[in-house]
């Protein structure tokens, strides 16, 4: 689990790297919160998750309590980027984290 928010963090970074040398530094700075955004929701969900147990409603009420936190501090730490830092570009912190929600989805297809 640990290895998809690894790659998941590793194209958030080059995502808000190319975005900040084809375009304006804030953009770049935009993206890579939006990315952070999306991997600390990936690692506090694969932290809960990793516990593991080998009953089946125990597991589902597992993941579905981190799916819950996850999407709970996803967006506390929304709310916080966009009072904090006022001058980031909107769209290019959903963008960070569009991409950086989908490495982790088409990571998990690949593990």
């Amino acid at each position: 689990m640990f290895k998809v928010v690894a790659l998941q963090f590793t194209i958030a970074v080059f995502f808000s790297a190319a975005t900040g040398f084809f375009g304006s530094h804030e953009s770049g700075w935009s993206a890579a919160i939006g990315g952070a955004i999306a991997v600390i929701g990936s690692l506090v969900y694969a932290i809960i998750v990793m516990r593991g147990t080998n009953d089946a409603k125990q597991a589902f009420r597992t993941h579905f309590r981190a799916e819950m936190v996850k999407v709970l501090i996803t967006a506390v730490l929304f709310a916080c980027a966009l009072v904090m830092f006022s001058s980031a570009g909107t769209v290019w912190l959903i963008l960070g984290f569009a991409v950086a929600t989908l490495a982790y989805w088409f990571a998990l297809l690949a593990v």
